[in-house]
């Protein structure tokens, strides 16, 4: 029972990064954008989420540093990852995120770290 208990967990322990890994992605961003007051530079960028339908949480990762943003998840399908940005007063602001087979919906009102 020991030995049956030892190998339930450690199939448990190698599984969860796969668990996690599927609510992350790497994104770029082709030129600055902003989030909230935020100012992301253009490069490479993590995008992790926690959460489900309107009650979710975004943490944007780049160079050590973080932002997490309350958003919607929508459930769609994209061929590639990409963004949506609404252009205010000369600024992108960020408002939505492709990945794979999610859409965030940003609120960028609220958006908290850095």
């Amino acid at each position: 029972m020991k030995r049956l208990f030892g190998y339930a967990l450690m199939l448990a322990l190698t599984a969860a990064p796969a668990l996690a890994a599927k609510n992350s992605q790497s994104l770029n961003f082709a030129s600055p954008v902003k989030v909230g007051t935020t100012e992301i530079p253009a490069g490479d960028v993590k995008v992790t989420w926690t959460g489900t339908g309107d009650n979710v949480q975004v943490t944007l990762a780049e160079n050590g540093k973080t932002l997490t943003i309350p958003a919607k998840v929508v459930d769609e399908k994209h061929t590639h990852a990409g963004y949506v940005v609404n252009r205010e007063g000369g600024v992108d602001q960020l408002q939505t995120i492709q990945l794979s087979h999610v859409s965030l919906q940003l609120d960028n009102a609220t958006a908290s770290g850095r």
